[in-house]
């Protein structure tokens, strides 16, 4: 052989190779894999299936409540449907990954984060029924989590693994992009339903921070939490949930705005998260009534033969 030579195809995700005694072959662990998105019920204690138990996360619903838009697992692809479950439509294609998708206030866009091979994740903007993503900026940076204001511009993180971690805001009309003042070394902003604040994290990921749009000041909220992961809003604007999932204790956590106060919801004792796209940890979000919801990782794995002999 001259060069490497493909042994297996198909959806299998293939580690931990070991050669077979006789040079022949290879035996691999081969992962099938695939989530089960589900919403925490509190009167039971329990992760019950939500949309139909679809292999998909990162959901969020339109504000009309009748369309969700969602990234389906493991394939990485965009897709919205309304919430039963019909009119689906797939909205993006390999080899485009996407990520963290937000309708817009009026339905009628999605953003989104995207990522092509070889290059940064860059915040696009589409239309909610089908079209071209249209990117939001045209700089080399890698951009996260886009949070649509009630107005319509657009919050979005850019990360360079600094200090100098921003917050920008475009307005989608005249494609101005501005720096949200104060906003050096956080991330991952989440614009509250009312318009009236922004969350996000502080770049050693210790500290929730507040952001008043009314008096453009910041505020550091709550007791230090660490490895803080998926900020949601509470449909009221009051509340903040986040989870913990790569602590030794993980948990989901509501945290009220006025007065800093946590609570823990549910801890994940039983249930075993599919593994997000920035990390292990998985995605955890609310559905428009404050329920949790999380992807529940029911993958299955087998020890595979792989004859090395070429035809």
């Amino acid at each position: 052989m001259t060069g490497p030579v493909r042994l297996g195809s198909g959806p299998l995700f293939f580690s931990d190779a070991l050669p077979g005694k006789d040079g022949k072959t290879i035996f691999a662990v081969g992962v099938q894999r695939r989530g089960e998105l589900v919403r925490y019920d509190a009167k039971s204690g329990e992760f019950v299936p939500y949309l139909g138990g679809i292999s998909a996360g990162e959901v969020d619903i339109s504000r009309d409540g009748k369309w969700a838009t969602y990234v389906m697992y493991p394939e990485g692809t965009l897709w919205r449907s309304k919430v039963d479950g019909t009119e689906r439509q797939q909205l993006t294609y390999r080899p485009m990954l996407t990520a963290l998708p937000h309708w817009s206030p009026d339905g009628r866009q999605i953003a989104f984060c995207g990522s092509l091979p070889g290059k940064h994740w860059k915040v696009f903007v589409m239309p909610a029924d089908g079209g071209s993503p249209e990117s939001v900026a045209s700089d080399e940076l890698s951009e996260t989590d886009p949070s649509w204001a009630p107005n319509g511009t657009l919050a979005f993180g850019v990360n360079n693994n600094s200090q100098q971690n921003v917050v920008k805001i475009v307005d989608l009309k005249t494609r101005q992009v501005s720096v949200l003042e104060g906003s050096q070394g956080v991330f991952a902003p989440r614009w509250s339903p009312d318009g009236r604040h922004l969350v996000a994290i502080s770049y050693d990921n210790s500290k929730l921070m507040l952001f008043d749009a009314s008096t453009h000041q910041w505020r550091e909220i709550g007791p230090a939490v660490s490895q803080i992961g998926y900020l949601a809003w509470s449909a009221d604007s009051s509340t903040i949930y986040a989870d913990t999932l790569l602590t030794k204790d993980p948990a989901y956590l509501r945290i009220r705005i006025n007065d800093g106060k946590v609570e823990r919801v549910f801890e994940f004792k039983n249930i075993r998260t599919y593994p997000g796209q920035f990390g292990p940890a998985g995605w955890t979000g609310l559905a428009p009534t404050d329920t949790p919801l999380t992807v529940r990782d029911i993958s299955s794995q087998e020890i595979y033969v792989l004859d090395l002999e070429l035809p």
